[in-house]
């Protein structure tokens, strides 16, 4: 079998830190988990973030944004573990996922629910110091978790139902710190997520539209079409409108807003300039959004510091 790394090198990449540091044994399930590719773990974590940091105290702040954070890249992994359990027989015929574990063979589908599981136990666990209601919301989010691969072969709109589990941290941050999910701090943040999910994921999803049609797989690309940046447009209005409001109820100081136009300017040149025919354009785009989401962290912290 030809390895990851020589695999890499075919293609001209740079093999990553995965091949690099990590024991042959264990590499397959670092891949199965995109540990090299984390985009979709602070995807996940922003939305906890930004709550974290609307309702904790600095002295606590740190340590909530690592626990978090942990929770996020194991319970994403756990995502994208299942995704390519769900998937492993499409992802044999496309040529960007025929060499996830699952699909070629690296690891057997029982090693992959193994894996997936064990994931689940060190993602939640985590989370157990927390009050239980906390615990409680983190486990109710798991089923989503599950869900969203097949909402593709469902709907046209998967991207909708991501929003909805992505966004979760919103509720968790909020209830981590205040033990309720507070609604002027929880709610805001979840819309603005959700429509971000649709922006991001939307351009995502442009990337496979071809072998996506041809597979009967559905998504916000393929019902938009030719339209595309119309509605992500939209969906854009009401990602910056939610944080607006947001900030208005809670009061946040006027650094916050400064930081919302800078997050306004990368979300309009996302939408703008992306050449949705072209995959790599595509994905260069939905991985910016990690600078969106650091954008309206740092506007949260710093509009919380100078009220």
């Amino acid at each position: 079998m030809v390895s990851s790394k020589q695999t890499q090198l075919k293609k001209g990449k740079q093999p990553s830190w995965i091949e690099m540091y990590l024991p042959k044994e264990v590499r397959p399930y670092a891949h199965l988990a995109r540990l090299d590719k984390p985009i979709g773990s602070w995807l996940l974590a922003w939305p906890a973030f930004w709550s974290v940091a609307l309702a904790a105290d600095l002295e606590s702040l740190p340590k909530m944004l690592a626990i978090f954070g942990w929770w996020a890249v194991w319970i994403r992994g756990a995502g994208c573990t299942i995704n390519d359990y769900f998937d492993r027989d499409f992802d044999k015929k496309v040529e960007r996922t025929k060499s996830r574990p699952l699909a070629s063979g690296a690891v057997s589908p029982a090693q992959g629910l193994w894996w997936l599981a064990f994931q689940l136990f060190i993602g939640l666990g985590v989370l157990y110091q927390f009050n239980v209601l906390t615990l409680a919301l983190a486990i109710v989010h798991v089923p989503f978790v599950f869900a969203y691969p097949l909402m593709k072969r469902i709907t046209y709109w998967p991207q909708a139902f991501l929003g909805v589990m992505i966004s979760w941290g919103a509720l968790l941050g909020s209830s981590a710190v205040k033990g309720s999910v507070v609604p002027s701090i929880a709610y805001p943040l979840y819309i603005s997520s959700f429509f971000w999910t649709l922006v991001y994921d939307t351009i995502y999803a442009h990337q496979d539209k071809v072998d996506d049609a041809k597979a009967g797989i559905k998504s916000t690309a393929l019902r938009f079409g030719d339209a595309t940046k119309m509605w992500i447009s939209w969906f854009g209005v009401g990602c910056i409108a939610a944080l607006v409001i947001g900030g208005l109820i809670l009061n946040i100081g006027l650094p916050y807003y400064v930081f919302v136009a800078i997050a306004t300017g990368q979300l309009v040149w996302q939408i703008f300039t992306v050449d949705l025919s072209s995959p790599m354009d595509c994905g260069r785009k939905f991985v910016s959004n990690q600078w969106f989401g650091a954008i309206i962290f740092s506007g949260i912290f710093l509009g919380r510091m100078f009220t």
